[in-house]
């Protein structure tokens, strides 16, 4: 495929299956999701990645533990062979717990390596028109195309030569993602299409992500504030429009990095203390005047100690599965856990069952148009 890859390393400047039902969402809110990436990688605890799912309902999540060896056909949408014309297959080369969205795909995890990925809506994703000289990748399954494949960012990058995402669309709406990746290390890459071509900020400097506008205009928001030496009078932006959690984000990161957690649990409920923050509570409004929506969860991925968080609304707390306690070698079953049916928190390793049928058969979508 004749594509431009444009790799962004310059120094921040500031500091299927869906439902008829879910398809009139979509379409009367303007946006069904919403997300913000935090990643913490300047504590001495560990490298610790915070996402919020905003979401007008539920997105259906499911936290998923995946072992190694699994083949997959990244041109599917649920049942439906959505990419007819060389969709991209492969067999997985490392295990990976996550939270499915829908049951088409995934939203985001981390796997046993300690890569992280997280899938956020990007309404201004233009993946360029479709080359079937490239293997393509229906887009909710692309976060997972790297979880299986990439062992740190920089592996992460090297396999989008490889694939092209392919934007699910149906009559009422369509799934436009970007990516966000980030290792152990403390490393990280924002990948993104616009107007056609692959744009991938790369460096451990890229901490906060939200939605649109597309990355570069998001960092260039920052221009206008220092947040070195600002108080609590400092004037931020407070609704939850991807602008506005961006800039919030932003400074309440700047000044998590100031602070000293003791331990892996003071270090997770930091992080998750600013997450909350740029979530959309219960009724926020929306895009449009009587349209509300609310987080739908949170997640924290410690990469360091191999440790996924996983908080949905109305728990009291959060839940976790741990990586070095749960099987994920080829040929270990798929293990499934439903965090609307429990949410009791603590560990849930125990609770994860073996999946009856594929997390990612989805429901009928029909086919493209």
């Amino acid at each position: 495929m004749s594509r431009r890859v444009v790799i962004r390393r310059r120094a921040i400047t500031g500091t299927v299956a869906f439902s008829v039902a879910l398809f009139l969402v979509v379409t009367l809110t303007g946006s069904a999701q919403a997300c913000t990436r935090i990643l913490w990688n300047d504590n001495r605890i560990g490298v610790l990645v915070s996402r919020s799912m905003d979401w007008v309902g539920s997105s259906q999540p499911k936290v998923v533990a995946l072992p190694s060896g699994m083949n997959r056909d990244g041109g599917k949408v649920g049942p439906i062979q959505y990419v007819t014309d060389n969709p991209a297959t492969w067999t997985s080369k490392y295990g990976s717990v996550g939270v499915t969205a829908m049951g088409i795909g995934t939203s985001g995890g981390l796997n046993e390596k300690g890569l992280s990925v997280n899938a956020l809506w990007l309404k201004a994703t233009d993946y360029g028109p479709r080359n079937a000289g490239v293997p393509g990748v229906q887009s909710a399954m692309w976060a997972q195309y790297v979880l299986d494949n990439a062992a740190n960012v920089e592996e992460a990058i090297a396999l989008q030569s490889r694939i092209q995402p392919v934007e699910v669309t149906t009559p009422q709406t369509v799934i436009p993602l970007g990516l966000t990746v980030e290792d152990s290390t403390g490393d990280s890459a924002v990948i993104q299409y616009i107007k056609g071509e692959l744009i991938i900020h790369h460096g451990r400097q890229f901490t906060v992500v939200s939605n649109d506008p597309a990355y570069d205009e998001s960092l260039a928001l920052l221009d206008e504030y220092n947040f070195n030496g600002a108080t609590r009078n400092m004037v931020i932006p407070g609704n939850t429009n991807s602008e506005d959690r961006f800039i919030r984000a932003s400074f309440y990161r700047h000044f998590l990095s100031q602070t000293n957690p003791r331990n892996t649990r003071q270090a997770v409920t930091a992080l998750l203390s600013v997450a909350r923050n740029v979530s959309d509570p219960v009724g926020a409004p929306q895009d449009e005047p009587g349209s509300v929506g609310e987080t739908d969860y949170r997640t924290v991925a410690d990469l360091t100690n191999l440790t996924y968080y996983f908080e949905s609304k109305g728990s009291l707390g959060a839940q976790w599965v741990d990586l070095t306690d749960i099987d994920l070698k080829k040929g270990a079953p798929v293990l499934v856990f439903d965090p609307l049916r429990n949410r009791n928190p603590g560990s849930i390793n125990a609770k994860m069952k073996p999946a009856r049928e594929s997390v990612f058969s989805g429901w009928n979508v029909g086919g493209r148009n």
